[in-house]
């Protein structure tokens, strides 16, 4: 396939599911069991928390107010598990890698990244089986956004 053509799956790139034979999520909706929409406004507003103080992660964010960078996070997160598509229609495709790329994420960023994603996902007091696919997907995102080792 060429890059100007078309697919008939365009909108689903960026999540693949295992699915049932009836095509549900085997592991049921995510998005509705956690909480929907308040479980992600509340996770976002909790890490941003952290993020509001961080010495590596703050000076990424050009906005004084990380409300919008909140919102975007959220509203990645909830299309990612199976909520509205919010996000890729107001932003088009997630495009992750570069979208964070003008950015220098070494292991020191990521670790910080993770640090306040853990407590922002702990706080939510999410059942065992959900806390864990959620950090399974978040832990592997923060490593995929590596850029550099540099220091």
């Amino acid at each position: 396939m060429s890059d100007n053509e078309e697919f008939s799956d365009r909108e689903q790139v960026e999540t693949i599911r295992l699915v049932t034979q009836d095509g549900n999520n085997v592991a049921g909706d995510i998005y509705a069991l956690v909480g929907g929409k308040t479980f992600f406004v509340n996770l976002c507003a909790k890490f941003y928390e952290g993020v509001a103080s961080d010495e590596i992660l703050r000076p990424m964010y050009p906005e004084e107010d990380l409300a919008p960078a909140a919102e975007r996070l959220q509203l990645f997160l909830e299309q990612y598990w199976g909520g509205p598509k919010t996000y890729q229609e107001q932003r088009g495709h997630p495009q992750l890698r570069l979208r964070h790329m003008p950015f220098k994420i070494n292991p020191a960023a990521r670790a910080a990244w993770v640090k306040h994603m853990r407590n922002a996902l702990d706080a939510q007091n999410l059942p065992a089986i959900y806390d864990a696919q959620m950090w399974a997907y978040l832990d592997r995102a923060a490593t995929a956004m590596l850029n550099t080792m540099e220091d």
